[in-house]
């Protein structure tokens, strides 16, 4: 569970490192994101040469929390680190590759693209 002002690892090679949370759109009055809802960020701390610029406002989706998520079949899944793959308006992804793992709620939500770049689903 990701709040406003949560810190999030870039999982992806946009040139972000940090990801802050600065809201949470479409889910109307909820104060809170879990795997698979894109979020808006403000990019902190990017690389010179990346594709994303230091203190820019995008748009990413969850793909790793500490917080376990439950499943249909009863199963949890949590990660070690809060993560987020930077996304166009298109929502594919900025970057190229995705790092670590990413939970398999991502790929159902619909972003087949970011699954497909990821080497593990979890």
């Amino acid at each position: 569970m990701i709040q406003k002002e949560s810190i999030l690892v870039a999982a992806d090679n946009s040139g972000a490192k940090k990801l802050r949370v600065i809201g949470i759109p479409q889910k109307g009055r909820a104060r809170i994101a879990v795997i698979g809802d894109v979020v808006t960020v403000a990019i902190r701390g990017a690389d010179p040469n990346g594709l994303v610029k230091d203190h820019a406002i995008e748009r990413a989706v969850m793909v790793r929390t500490r917080k376990e998520v439950g499943r249909p079949d009863g199963s949890y899944v949590r990660f070690g680190d809060n993560a987020a793959v930077v996304i166009d308006k298109q929502r594919n992804p900025k970057g190229s590759r995705v790092f670590g793992p990413i939970a398999r709620e991502v790929k159902e939500r619909g972003f087949k693209k970011i699954a497909s770049l990821a080497k593990e689903i979890y």
